[in-house]
């Protein structure tokens, strides 16, 4: 594959539930895939529910002021997340696609865990074959998915995303709207972990690449184009 072509949506929501936090999604999560797609000659598209600015959680930026990737993706890219097309645009198109790509950040969990059109659109991509993908907080948008025989997409599936454990390590456990690895296992996931909190932990179960949490964001796009070329 010469030059793939990756949908990215990133979400659309920056508050973190009633703590008046601000969230959004994650700088490392999207930075690092972004660096291995452009060494790949990717061309990516970014889209969010509402579309227009998506919102970059400002503590992922804190956390990344010493991760050159990041900071060199924050001090040029800021086009891409400023301007996102409105994910209902891309309904019907997921041909026009090799693969679609959901970042983390706590943002997620709010509205993509909901979002009808996104559940729509990755529905789509995995009834048309292709690569469905998601980091972190990112699995969220997998919450809810049905396919075409009305089961979840996850049930019986090898997965992870941002551990129950280590949602409450960052004392966000009693802000989110539910706890994603639980529900996942909920759904029938065979979901899977790092030995401890933290760790690298990337899981692709054929055309479905996750990974746990910002250390397993730059392997999930080594492992997106991977399966890309499977």
């Amino acid at each position: 594959m010469s030059s793939p072509k990756i949908l990215v949506v990133l979400t659309s929501h920056d508050k973190l539930g009633d703590t008046g936090k601000p969230t959004g999604w994650y700088l490392s999560e999207f930075s690092h895939p972004h660096h291995v797609f452009d060494q790949a000659s990717a061309t990516l598209t970014v889209a969010s529910p509402k579309g227009g600015a998506a919102p970059l959680d400002p503590s992922s930026v804190e956390a990344a002021k010493e991760d050159d990737v990041s900071v060199k993706f924050l001090n040029s890219q800021s086009q891409i997340w400023s301007n996102t097309s409105k994910v209902s645009e891309f309904l019907g198109k997921a041909d026009e696609f090799d693969a679609i790509f959901y970042p983390g950040g706590h943002g997620p969990m709010y509205d993509l865990a909901v979002d009808e059109d996104s559940q729509k659109l990755i529905a789509e991509f995995w009834a048309k074959g292709k690569v469905v993908a998601a980091v972190c907080h990112g699995p969220a948008a997998f919450v809810n998915v049905k396919l075409a025989d009305g089961k979840p997409l996850v049930d019986g599936k090898k997965l992870t995303a941002f551990s129950d454990a280590e949602e409450q390590q960052v004392g966000a456990d009693k802000a989110v709207p539910f706890a994603l690895e639980t529900k996942l296992k909920e759904e029938g996931a065979k979901y899977e972990k790092a030995a401890e909190a933290w760790g690298e932990k990337v899981v692709v179960d054929g055309r479905l690449v996750t990974g746990q949490n910002p250390a397993s964001a730059k392997g999930v796009g080594e492992a997106i184009l991977k399966a890309l070329k499977a």
